[in-house]
């Protein structure tokens, strides 16, 4: 396994400290919510702040948000999601939304989207469902290689089979799917999308890691979860060589043959560096090299999806950081096309 051959690799140790740090500050402010039952049509039809599923407690947030919290055996934890639910929504009903996932960066929490982005006003134009699930830190979208023994976590089965069901079964989530990230979670909705074929008919990553098995990105990625979950960092996808087969069966390189027929939307950076959506007076940081090679990355990913002949909606800009301010436009210009794939249906203003 080859190291990066470019100066950055003398840079790597303050930047790996830098990671660990705080997640990079954005250019929305968070909001304190409400956590009073909303009057709204979305919240009318609950009867109860508890679910009908005993282990499952609902908290209103907002006129149409719902936090979920239950343990999850999967996961080995509690586990919580937040749900962004169409101004139609009812609980007694027979009909069932489309839905969109929204996956967290690997050092961040399900409240991230609601927090960040205006993504209650681009869903709110929309009948359309958005789900926020925890991902864990660092939880890499993936049920844990542990030795090649298996068991906890397995963030991979929570999300795509145990959250699966529950939004169906009690909350009326469709089969018309599109699925978004982050950073990490943007690695997680490409790899979720090609190793589930038919569960997501579009799939957007922002600055997310799409290859995975690139010369010197295993070392990198490793590193990383070394310094903040030492030796437990192997538990992830497995040592790096010896464990390749699995590493590779989560890297959207190479799971890009499954994807197609979904609809696709990459962006990433290529720098690190300030750039025109750098918010006024914001520190720059070392930690937005990083930015460097998640561009290689997604280099190299498009360019593997445009050699299979899958179309790919690009956006692979120069300057720019790996944070929010970066991430929220390219929100903006890909969810039209996520409602086209999925079917949703505009609501009235």
């Amino acid at each position: 396994m080859r190291l990066p051959s470019t100066p950055f690799l003398l840079l790597v140790p303050a930047l790996l400290a830098g990671l660990l740090a705080a997640p990079p500050a954005s250019a929305v402010t968070a909001t304190t919510v409400a956590t009073a039952r909303p009057t709204t049509t979305a919240a009318t039809a609950t009867a109860t702040a508890t679910a009908t599923t005993p282990q499952v407690t609902e908290t209103w947030v907002g006129p149409r948000l719902l936090d979920l919290t239950w343990y999850s055996a999967n996961v080995g934890t509690t586990v919580q999601v937040r749900l962004l639910l169409p101004k139609s929504w009812k609980r007694s009903t027979t009909r069932t939304w489309p839905a969109v996932f929204a996956l967290q960066g690997g050092r961040d929490d399900y409240t991230s989207w609601t927090r960040e982005t205006d993504i209650e006003g681009l869903a709110a134009r929309w009948d359309v469902m958005v789900v926020m699930p925890t991902g864990g830190v660092n939880g890499s979208y993936t049920d844990w290689w542990n030795d090649g023994e298996g068991g906890t976590p397995r963030w991979e089965t929570f999300h795509t089979v145990e959250l699966m069901n529950l939004l169906k079964q009690r909350y009326h989530a469709g089969t018309k799917r599109a699925v978004i990230g982050a950073s990490s979670g943007g690695q997680g909705a490409m790899s979720y999308a090609g190793r589930h074929p038919g569960m997501f008919r579009y799939a957007a990553s922002f600055s997310g890691s799409t290859h995975l098995t690139k010369d010197g990105m295993q070392a990198f990625l490793v590193t990383v979860n070394l310094l903040g979950f030492g030796t437990d960092a192997f538990r992830i996808f497995g040592l790096p060589g010896r464990d390749d087969a699995n590493w590779r069966a989560h890297d959207p390189y190479h799971l890009a043959p499954r994807l197609r027929g979904v609809g696709l939307y990459v962006s990433s950076g290529t720098t690190g560096l300030n750039g025109p959506y750098t918010p006024p007076g914001g520190q720059w940081r070392l930690t937005q090299l990083s930015e460097i090679l998640i561009g290689q990355m997604n280099h190299s990913f498009v360019a593997r999806l445009k050699a299979l002949g899958i179309p790919v909606t690009t956006h692979i800009y120069g300057n720019g950081w790996h944070a929010w301010p970066e991430w929220i436009p390219e929100l903006g210009k890909a969810w039209p096309l996520m409602m086209k794939a999925i079917d949703a249906k505009g609501t009235p203003a």
